[in-house]
C-alpha cells in the first residue's frame, strides 16, 4: 500500500466526480486497495437514512472495505443544505487526515464539490413566514409552475436544476424574495477559499454506453426493493410526499406509482427520463469544472498515476 501521509500545509483531498451510474465508488474502491483511504460522500440524495436502494449508497459489502462517511445518516425530514454540507465534509477531512489516511470525495453534487473548495457566499437567513409560503405555493402550483417563475427571475441557476427539484427551485425563490438578489448574484460575490488542496479526477464514460446503464440500474433497484423502500419512509413520515428525502429523483416517481397516477412502465420511463436529464446536467456541469482529469472506469492506473503525483508536490 502506497503512504499518503506527509506533512502539508493544506489537507490533500482526491474527489471522484461525475454524473450518476459513471462508476464513481467503483473507483474509489479500487483505489483503497492502493493507499490507505477513507470514502467521503458528496451526494445531495446519499445523505438520507432509509433509502439506500433508490439513491445508490454503497452497499455492506462495499462499506466493510473502507471506512465510509456521509452516507445514510440524515433524518428524512431534514433539509441538506451546501453550508451544512461543508461544515461536515471538513470535519471527515481533517478526521481522516489527522489518521495519515488519503480522503476520497465522492459524489455528483457539483454545488457541494464547488462549495467546499472555493468557499461559501454568506447568505443571510431567510424568514419562516417566506419559506412557509413558497411550500405552500409550490404544494398548490406543483414545482414545474415554480421553476417557471425561476426563469424569469434567475435564468442561470433555472438551467442548472430540474423543473421538478422542490427544495432547490422554493429555495431559490425564498432567497430572492427574502432578498432581492438572486442565487446567482449571491453565488457570484467574494468567498473565502479553505484550506484544501484538491485532486479532481473525473469519470470519462460514452453517453450511449451510460445511458444503456442508467436504464439497468433502474431495473435493478426495483428487483432489490425500491419500490417498498419508498413506500416505508412515505410511511413512516405521514405520507408527506414534501418529504426532503423523498423531493429526489426516483423517489417521486415512485410516489406517483404508489399514489396511483402512473402505472409501472409509465413510473420507469419517467424515472430513466429524469435520471438522463440529470446526468446530462452534472455532464454540463462538471466539464466547465476546472482543472478535472478525466479518466476512464477501467483506467484504475491513471488515477494512481495521477494521485501519485498530486502527493508529490
Amino acid at each position: 500500500m502506497i503512504p499518503c501521509s506527509a506533512p502539508h500545509t493544506h489537507s490533500r483531498v482526491v474527489c471522484i466526480l461525475g454524473p450518476t451510474g459513471s462508476g464513481k465508488n467503483d473507483l474509489a474502491l479500487d483505489l483503497c486497495r492502493f493507499y490507505s483511504s477513507q470514502i467521503i460522500n458528496f451526494d445531495s440524495r446519499q445523505v438520507y437514512r432509509g433509502l439506500p436502494i433508490v439513491t445508490a449508497q454503497p452497499g455492506p459489502d462495499d462499506m466493510r472495505k473502507c471506512p465510509h462517511h456521509l452516507y445514510g445518516f440524515l433524518n428524512p425530514a431534514e433539509r441538506m443544505s451546501a453550508g451544512r454540507f461543508v461544515k461536515l465534509a471538513s470535519e471527515r477531512i481533517s478526521a481522516v487526515s489527522a489518521k495519515g489516511c488519503l480522503p476520497l470525495l465522492v459524489g455528483g453534487t457539483g454545488l457541494y464539490l464547488r462549495a467546499l473548495i472555493h468557499g461559501l457566499a454568506f447568505i443571510p437567513q431567510v424568514p419562516e413566514k417566506v419559506r412557509a409560503q413558497l411550500q405552500s405555493m409550490c404544494a398548490a402550483q406543483g414545482p414545474e409552475a415554480l421553476h417557471k417563475k425561476l426563469e424569469a427571475i434567475d435564468p442561470e441557476y433555472a438551467q442548472k436544476i430540474s423543473s421538478k427539484d422542490r427544495q432547490r427551485i422554493t429555495r431559490a425563490l425564498e432567497v430572492y424574495q427574502a432578498t432581492g438578489r438572486t442565487l446567482t448574484q449571491w453565488h457570484g460575490r467574494k468567498k473565502l477559499k479553505p484550506g484544501l488542496s484538491v485532486l479532481k479526477l473525473g469519470m470519462d464514460v460514452e453517453w450511449e454506453r451510460l445511458v444503456k446503464s442508467l436504464r439497468f440500474r433502474i431495473e435493478q433497484m426495483l428487483a432489490r426493493g425500491a419500490v417498498e423502500e419508498v413506500r416505508s419512509v412515505w410511511a413512516e413520515n405521514a405520507y408527506d410526499r414534501n418529504l426532503p428525502a423523498l423531493t429526489g429523483i426516483g423517489c417521486r416517481e415512485l410516489l406517483d406509482y404508489l399514489e396511483g397516477r402512473l402505472g409501472l412502465n409509465e413510473c420507469i420511463e419517467e424515472w430513466f427520463k429524469s435520471t438522463r436529464n440529470y446526468a446530462k446536467r452534472q455532464l454540463t456541469w462538471f466539464r466547465k469544472e476546472p482543472e478535472v482529469h478525466w479518466i476512464r472506469p477501467d483506467q484504475t492506473w491513471e488515477a494512481v498515476r495521477q494521485i501519485q503525483v498530486f502527493l508529490s508536490h
